[in-house]
């Protein structure tokens, strides 16, 4: 026998990647294939659940079909995805609605309903918001994109899907189930739905209070595994179909965030990372469980065992320039963003980018805000235009950063950057001015959710420990904070975080 591997697979928003990964980390082989998104009017974000099995059937089949690995040295399958999505499925598993994504906020009036009285603290019933954020770490988010707030909206906008639903699952629980037939989900992937007591992370399980108060019964929620576990085997159809070997091994999933903070070789208490994909997110591990509900984040299960990470998120991160080439058909592609951008000076001549095009979860839990351009005159070039969304989502990433480094009460030292947005030189460094921190991009930063997801495979599997793991991770380049751009930037960064304040009442009376 070769080198033992891992079959990968990443289904992010954009589609999935699935990547052969060996116990050091290391990428031998990887493809990704893309999927469709359909954004609706009213708030509405969905993709075909079948389109997502055609497209992973499509990479593996290419990954496999490169030869680089043989079959018998693939020794389990693990899956990441998109988190705090929901698929309505069957007895048998086979899903009765589109999925509905991370992204989509219809459920925000029956969330308020939920957990809402006359008399609020912080927008939230007194009594529940004790109970929920004693139990779980968190509370259902007003914005309605948690599964909760989708589960709520198939129930009053889609009562026959309700109906018929036998279970409601997360996107990589989902897949896990059409690979082995066995429906469930780990104590770190159920996560996000906040209806389970996280106080003991050796005995994670439902809360029957939190279940009563949103009208559930355990029986319509997947059963729960320990993370970081073997569930079972790959079905012998999906093995012949996609090239595996039968009695490959099939591990407990996780969303994206847990993924990423696995993968990111920062597994230390108090270590950082930022990801960049679509969204984006900047996190560590924390020694115990606590919650800051003024900015909407909180230490929740990890995909490693026994552990707590700190969850939080930007809707929109490398989304920004997604929106920029499809949408404002103003770069035709990511090489291009980064030539324009370096055709303008720090701070883009005072133009300031606000990227919140799909709401904001934190430190703002606000699905009514939006972005833009701020102090555009005759003279503003297309360069600061492109150069400003960079510099925009970079002022984000501070402003995230303010909150978190408040909320473990230390600076962070450094960060760790992974994600496709760290492939860019330009916005490394960036970041690395506006957030005044030593930014260490991570070697193949664009698989770190492949990386993280392998990982989680190999300490199932008890090949690895994870004190090996962290230290397999490299860091490929070290940027250190300009000066000069700093004294640019810092400034503006003050200016960005009042344009939220002006206009959140604004936004809120336009796009309620």
């Amino acid at each position: 026998m070769g080198e033992e591997h891992v079959l990968a697979i990443d289904l992010g928003t954009g589609g999935p990647k699935a990547a052969l990964v060996d116990r050091s980390g290391h990428i031998t082989a990887h493809e990704f294939e893309p999927t469709a998104l359909e954004l609706l009017g009213d708030g509405g974000a969905e993709q075909d659940p079948d389109g997502w099995w055609a497209a992973i059937t499509t990479a593996v089949r290419r990954v496999l079909g490169e030869g680089l690995v043989a079959i018998d040295d693939i020794v389990a399958v693990s899956i990441t995805s998109q988190w705090s999505g929901t698929v309505a499925v069957d007895a048998e598993g086979k899903h009765l609605y589109p999925a509905v994504t991370w992204m989509d906020s219809r459920g925000a009036p029956y969330v308020h309903d939920l957990v809402s009285s006359r008399i609020n603290v912080a927008g939230y019933h007194p009594t529940r918001l004790r109970h929920w954020i004693q139990r779980t770490g968190g509370i259902p988010s007003h914005s309605g994109k948690d599964p909760i707030g989708h589960i709520l909206w198939l129930r009053h906008e889609r009562p026959e899907v309700y109906r018929a639903a036998r279970t409601f699952l997360e996107p990589c629980d989902y897949l896990n189930a059409r690979l082995t037939g066995r429906v469930c989900a780990s104590f770190d992937s159920i996560v996000a739905h906040w209806l389970t007591d996280n106080r003991d992370l050796a005995n994670v399980s439902y809360d029957p209070q939190l279940l009563e108060w949103c009208g559930l019964t355990q029986s319509q929620l997947p059963p729960l595994v320990a993370s970081a576990s073997v569930i079972g085997d790959v079905l012998p159809d999906v093995a012949s179909e996609w090239g595996l070997a039968i009695g490959t091994k099939v591990v407990t999933a996780t969303g994206d965030v847990h993924s990423a903070v696995v993968g990111s070789g920062a597994l230390g208490d108090f270590e950082g990372h930022l990801y960049m994909g679509t969204s984006s997110w900047l996190s560590c591990h924390l020694p115990t469980k606590r919650t800051d509900l003024l900015n909407n984040q909180a230490a929740l299960p990890s995909a490693v065992p026994g552990r707590y990470f700190l969850a939080n998120e930007h809707e929109v991160g490398g989304g920004a320039l997604i929106w920029l080439r499809d949408q404002a058909e103003m770069i035709s592609d990511f090489d291009e963003a980064n030539r324009l951008a370096n055709a303008a000076p720090p701070g883009s001549h005072r133009v300031i980018f606000t990227p919140w095009l799909n709401g904001e979860r934190t430190p703002v839990d606000d699905h009514t805000i939006r972005g833009g351009w701020n102090n555009l005159s005759l003279s503003t070039t297309r360069s600061d235009l492109v150069r400003s969304v960079l510099e925009g989502v970079a002022y984000n990433s501070r402003w995230l950063l303010d909150v978190v480094e408040k909320f473990v009460k230390r600076p962070l030292d450094g960060l760790n950057f992974i994600g496709g947005g760290a492939q860019s030189d330009l916005w490394c460094q960036m970041h690395a001015d506006v957030c005044d921190r030593e930014v260490r991009r991570v070697a193949e930063p664009q698989h770190a959710n492949t990386r993280g997801a392998a990982f989680v495979a190999w300490l199932a599997l008890g090949r690895s420990t994870l004190d090996e793991l962290n230290r397999s991770v490299s860091i490929e380049q070290t940027f250190t904070p300009d000066p000069t751009a700093r004294a640019a930037y810092a400034p503006l960064y003050r200016e960005f975080t009042k344009l939220y304040k002006a206009n959140k009442a604004i936004h809120r009376r336009l796009n309620s």
